[in-house]
C-alpha cells in the first residue's frame, strides 16, 4: 500500500474540521478532506497546510460516493482513519420534508456511511479505525427530528455490528453519539424564538473524546455525563414516555 492517510467527510467546518485538526497530530502522510463546498475546502487547506488534500464531493448523490472508489484505486493508500461525519439534520414535521429531501438525507446519513466503510476497509490494516458520527438522537425515536433520529439509529446499529464483525482483523469501528453540538449547522432559532439546546458542547470536545474512545477500541463514544445519563434514562423508562417528553420540548419551536 501507499501513503498513510485519514479520510474525513463533512470536513470543511464544525465537527469535521476538528477531526482534520486532530489527524494532523497523527502519524499520517495525508488527510483527505471531503465536503461539498469547494471554497470552504480551499480555506481549510490554506489554514491547515499541504498535508490536507481536498476533494469536493456531494455525498447526497450516490454517484459521487461511488467516485471515491476510483480515487482509492488510483492512489492505493493505507487508510488509518475513516471519519464518516457528513450528514444532514433538519427540524420539522413530516410535512416539511420533500421527497427529494428525504432521499438525500437517507443517502448521506446512511447509504454513504455504509458504502464508504465497504470501499475503505480493503485498504485498512490492523490498528485502523473507523469513526461513524451518530447522535444522542439514536437512543430512541424523536418526533420533529424523526428522519434524522432514525438515520442516526441506523448508523449506531450498523457501526456496532460492523465492529464485532471486524474483531478478528484488528480494525475497530466506533459510533460517536454526541448530544447537541455547537456548530454553524445547528439551527439557532425557530419562528424568531431562540432554541434552548440542553448541555450544548463544542465540536472540539466531541472530537477529542471520540478519538480517545476510538483508540481504546470502544464501539460507542458518548460525550458528557448528561448524554450518558440520557442513554441510561431511555433504558430505564418506557420509550413512549421518553418520546412524548422529547416531543413536548421540540414542538413549541414549530408552532
Amino acid at each position: 500500500m501507499g501513503k498513510r492517510v485519514a479520510i474525513v467527510t463533512g470536513a470543511s467546518g464544525g465537527l469535521g474540521k476538528e477531526f482534520v485538526k486532530l489527524m494532523l497530530q497523527e502519524d499520517l502522510d495525508e488527510i483527505w478532506a471531503i465536503a461539498r463546498n469547494q471554497e470552504k475546502l480551499k480555506e481549510l487547506k490554506q489554514e491547515l497546510g499541504n498535508r490536507v488534500l481536498i476533494f469536493s464531493r456531494d455525498l447526497t448523490q450516490s454517484e459521487q460516493v461511488h467516485s471515491i472508489r476510483e480515487l482509492l484505486l488510483d492512489q492505493s493508500p493505507e487508510i488509518v482513519y475513516l471519519v464518516n461525519n457528513a450528514g444532514i439534520g433538519k427540524m420539522g414535521t413530516y410535512q416539511d420534508f420533500s421527497v427529494e429531501e428525504i432521499e438525500a438525507t437517507i443517502t448521506i446519513n446512511c447509504s454513504a456511511v455504509a458504502a464508504l466503510c465497504a470501499l475503505c476497509i480493503p485498504y485498512m490494516k490492523r490498528g485502523s479505525r473507523i469513526l461513524n458520527i451518530s447522535s444522542q438522537a439514536s437512543f430512541q425515536p424523536v418526533a420533529y427530528i424523526n428522519l434524522y433520529a432514525a438515520t442516526k439509529a441506523f448508523v449506531r446499529s450498523y457501526s456496532r455490528a460492523l465492529n464485532l464483525e471486524l474483531k478478528s482483523t484488528g480494525i475497530t469501528v466506533t459510533s460517536v453519539c454526541p448530544g447537541w453540538v455547537d456548530t454553524d449547522l445547528l439551527m439557532k432559532e425557530s419562528n424568531g424564538e431562540p432554541i434552548n439546546f440542553p448541555a450544548l458542547v463544542t465540536a472540539k470536545r466531541v472530537a477529542d473524546k471520540a478519538m480517545k474512545d476510538a483508540k481504546r477500541g470502544k464501539d460507542m463514544s458518548v460525550c458528557t455525563l448528561f448524554v450518558k445519563g440520557m442513554h441510561l434514562f431511555v433504558k430505564v423508562f418506557p420509550q413512549k414516555m421518553v418520546m412524548q417528553s422529547y416531543a413536548r420540548s421540540l414542538e413549541k419551536y414549530l408552532e
